[in-house]
């Protein structure tokens, strides 16, 4: 017998609580980097067109799909679009609503971790006197496991094993522990964000120093708001603005099912579906793109951004930046910017939680503490070899294949569910069901046609990049054990130069490019430099090239006993696929269950 269905206490709670699933770290590091790397002000073009015809209608539709299941007692994908269609299929379908987010809390917990540590730090003053490649190299043994940057041993681990447990504390309260969190957490977000923003805002050029004399925090603004209209022809571009709407939103993941699953039969969905999407946007479109770029343009220029840019800006610049405030104005800013990464990773990490809680109560009775405790169980499991293993790429595993590839499959089939076999005529009249506002009949023909049109170019321009990544082509050393080591890829360079060796050291220098800014014709250019890649060996691991020696990628540099990144990354592969078996095993046995109860036919 399931348990008694929970309810949220508030309309406000709801829309704060679906906010903070929405607004999450990607609206602070990923927002303003792929700005960056996409033509500036001209990727808002194709990324506010993708909100309005991919972004809202998914909003819709997955708040609307989780009030109709909720209607059933249902509170998580599985059993949620089992009662939309006939066909065993689309219980399994469903799985990825549970699946892809235990995968992602075990990896996003890791990094909502790192901002934990970062406020302890901060408020410690470790940063204090770091210039800004010690500060990148804080970040670096941080992530090296055996190192420890406060005695704390394997202080990585236990830092992650404590956000862990917070989070899991929390979502065994049920849906009134997640509302007291978002009604503190999005406020505080917005407060330390519009501060940070204020900064970004006014510094101007007053972070000029002998180094970076052109610094300059408007450059960086100027660059996110001025069109580079020549971008807007790049398919790149488009499938990075699409990319970036599942990021934002969270939607193809089963969290908006799972929250929308609670709410009354007729309670209104089309304007708390508007008013989630809408102050996610705001957070990202005006806080996300006012802080990290103008504050870093403003210390190191605009051309370092553009040749720097990345999600490790956050932790590799941010906290010597903030040092040229002076001491006292370094920690409020510090403890202001990683406490809002924080409270943004955590709203959406408890959301995280829910499918799986709602599942198990719906179909084996479980409480709420059951059910959060093994999911942080399972997510620990899941996790530790992100956290153990983050430099062999297991953690970009995760991301790719749970973070990415799964919301895109799962957004594709819930869209052709809802508008074509579930019916767009059911569909609207279930969208505007106690509608507080009149949803434009636009998006009946966008939700019908548009959508899932757009959605199967995405998997569709996707399928050769997962193709390369299912055959390692990103790599040129693929045998899990080898005696040999072979270069990499210079980039759109043939061949590069060894500059520097030793027995366990090499460095090939080779013709690379970066982009800088022309501030004259207000346009980017690329021109060509010389980079350099080092490999570093150990133990019986030695080079067997020269100096002065042509490397082309592929050529053995080193011979010794190498264990190679792809016997992780396979790993990581195997527990994906070992973790969705397992919710498709628990799915089938509460398919068992209700054709034993009487409630399914077998």
């Amino acid at each position: 017998m399931a348990a008694k269905a929970e309810s949220w206490g508030s309309r406000v709670g709801l829309i704060l609580a679906m906010a903070g699933n929405a607004v999450g770290l990607g609206n602070f590091l990923r927002f303003p980097v792929q700005a960056v790397q996409n033509g500036g002000g001209a990727f808002i073009i194709p990324y506010l067109v993708c909100f309005v015809v991919m972004g809202i209608p998914l909003l819709f539709i997955e708040w609307s799909t989780g009030r109709f299941g909720g209607r059933y007692g249902n509170h998580s994908t599985p059993y949620i679009l089992d009662t939309m269609a006939k066909g065993r299929i689309w219980k399994y379908i469903g799985v990825f609503g549970i699946f892809t987010n235990i995968a992602v809390a075990s990896y996003y917990c890791y990094i909502e971790s790192w901002t934990m540590s970062y406020v302890y730090h901060t408020i410690k003053g470790t940063f204090v006197g770091m210039d800004q490649a010690q500060v990148a190299g804080f970040f670096d043994t941080y992530t090296t496991i055996a190192k420890s940057t406060t005695g704390i041993p394997y202080e990585a681990v236990v830092f992650y094993i404590a956000c862990l447990l917070l989070n899991t504390y929390i979502l065994s309260k049920g849906l009134g522990g997640i509302e007291k969190v978002a009604k503190i957490g999005m406020p505080l977000l917005i407060l330390f964000g519009a501060v940070l923003a204020f900064k970004g805002l006014t510094l101007g050029t007053d972070g000029a120093s002998d180094m970076f004399p052109n610094a300059n925090a408007w450059d960086g603004l100027n660059f996110l708001w001025t069109p580079q209209f020549d971008s807007l022809w790049s398919a790149k571009v488009w499938l990075a603005a699409a990319g970036q709407i599942f990021f934002t939103l969270s939607v193809g993941m089963g969290t908006v099912h799972c929250y929308a699953a609670y709410i009354k039969s007729k309670d209104d969905i089309a304007l708390n579906a508007v008013s989630a999407g809408f102050m996610n946007e705001f957070v990202e479109v005006v806080l996300g793109s006012s802080i990290v770029i103008p504050i870093a343009a403003g210390y190191l220029g605009l051309d370092w951004v553009l040749q720097n840019a990345g999600f490790g800006m956050a932790f590799q610049t941010m906290p010597y930046l903030f040092q040229q405030w002076g001491h006292v104005l370094a920690v409020f800013a510090g403890v202001f910017w990683f406490g809002l990464l924080f409270f943004a990773g955590i709203t959406s990490s408890l959301a995280m939680g829910t499918p799986w809680i709602g599942f198990m109560r719906d179909e084996f009775g479980w409480k709420n503490n059951k059910g959060a405790w093994s999911f942080g169980l399972i997510a620990l499991i899941m996790g530790l070899p992100t956290v153990i293993f983050y430099k062999e790429g297991v953690f970009d595993e995760y991301d790719y294949w749970a973070g990415t590839v799964s919301l895109v499959v799962f957004a594709f089939l819930e869209t052709v569910l809802f508008a074509w076999i579930f019916g767009m005529k059911r569909g609207w009249e279930e969208i505007n069901l106690g509608a507080d506002i009149k949803v434009p009949v636009f998006f009946k023909y966008v939700i019908l046609v548009v959508t899932p049109c757009l959605l199967g170019w995405v998997l569709l321009a996707s399928t050769p990049d997962i193709a390369n990544k299912v055959m390692n082509n990103d790599t040129h050393n693929k045998e899990w054990f080898a005696d040999a080591y072979y270069a990499e890829d210079y980039g759109s360079a043939e061949f590069g130069v060894v500059d520097s060796v030793a027995p366990n050291f090499v460095k090939i220098a080779f013709e690379n490019e970066k982009q800088v800014f022309d501030k004259t014709q207000n346009t980017v250019n690329t021109i060509k430099y010389t980079d350099y890649k080092t490999y570093a060996f150990k133990g019986e691991q030695h080079t067997v090239v020269s100096l002065g020696d042509k490397i082309h990628p592929k050529d053995k540099i080193a011979e010794g006993k190498f264990t190679n990144n792809v016997m992780y990354k396979t790993i990581g592969r195997l527990l994906l696929i070992t973790l969705f078996i397992f919710i498709s095993v628990v799915v089938y046995r509460a398919y068992l269950k209700r054709v034993k109860e009487g409630r399914a036919t077998a």
